[in-house]
Formats: structure tokens, sequence, C-alpha cells
């Protein structure tokens, strides 16, 4: 059974960094792409970034770039969301996906980041 659980949420003050992390496992994921998607309240869930599995090419949301970073753990066999400069508008459920193709399969069960003004 595949499962991604996902870590590392909380509450931040503006400006302050907090790293999330998504643990698959289940399957052998070498060929599919882990991302990291986002849902606000009220509003739709939105695409955060990504990496494939098996490289180290990574995509962003334009809102994001420069200060979120992507990444894996090979030790832990973990993707990691490194997330700087935090805003208020940052502030959402963050859920890890895996997928192939752009189209996701597979989704955690969320964690709550909260980013106070």
């Amino acid at each position: 059974q595949v499962q991604l659980v996902e870590s590392g949420g909380g509450l931040v003050q503006a400006g302050g960094s907090l790293r999330l992390s998504c643990a698959p496992s289940g399957r052998t994921f070498s060929t599919w792409t882990l991302a990291w998607f986002r849902q606000a309240p009220r509003k739709e869930r939105q695409f955060v970034a990504a990496i494939y599995w098996s490289g180290s090419n990574t995509y962003y949301a334009a809102s994001v770039k420069g200060r979120f970073t992507i990444s894996k753990d090979n030790a832990k066999n973990t993707v990691d969301l490194h997330m700087n400069s935090l805003k208020p508008e940052d502030t959402a459920v963050y859920f890890c996906a895996a997928g192939v193709e752009g189209t996701y399969k597979y989704w955690g069960q969320g964690t709550q980041v909260t980013v106070s003004s």
C-alpha cells in the first residue's frame, strides 16, 4: 500500500523558515515525480514545487521561486520542502503527492503551515 507521510508543519512568524518532509513508501518511485501542493481556506489546491525522484530537475510555482527549495534526502528517503522568507499568504495545508507525467495518483494527508504577520 502506497503511503506518503508529511511532517514538519507548524506556526511561524512572517520572514521565518520551516522545513516539510515527505516520506513515501509502498512502491518504487524511481520514475515518478514527487511534488508539494498547498490549499488555503476557500481556495483551490495549487502546485508549489516538484522534483524527479531519480534526477535533480526541479520545478516551482512563480509565487515561491527563490524562497522555497525542494530536495531529496537519499539517506532518509524523503522529499523535503525548505521554506524561507515565509509570508502570511503561504498559510495553507501542504500536501505531498506522487505521480507520473503530471498526473498525481497518490497524496499524503497534509500538514498545516501557518504564517503569522
